[in-house]
């Protein structure tokens, strides 16, 4: 069970509760779980995808925009990493000769 890691920036309390409840908030807004299931980071990652999903308001694309980052060690991805994002800018890892790139997806 790898670590996994949150970070969320302008988010509602509802989250901040929620995600304080299944890990350790060890700075504003960042969450580690040290020995995190797969089956508990996809439920979590549900519950978050949903809420924001019901929320239209909180994606807006501005600066303010809520968003959310998920990310484990994973030794099946690009690097050995993967990622999952809510809200802007949209990113995801892809291995490019070797090297681990961050591609930021059009919106």
């Amino acid at each position: 069970m790898p670590m996994t890691v949150i970070i969320t920036r302008n988010i509602a309390p509802r989250y901040r509760g929620f995600l304080a409840s299944v890990a350790l908030e060890i700075a504003p807004g960042i969450y580690t779980g040290p020995r995190m299931s797969k089956a508990v980071r996809t439920r979590i990652w549900q519950v978050l995808s949903d809420w924001y999903a019901a929320n239209p308001s909180i994606g807006q694309h501005d600066e303010q925009a809520a968003s959310i980052v998920m990310t484990w060690r994973d030794k099946t991805a690009a690097g050995g990493q993967s990622v999952l994002t809510l809200g802007l800018p949209a990113k995801t890892l892809i291995e490019a000769d070797g090297l681990l790139l961050v591609k930021r997806l059009q919106t």
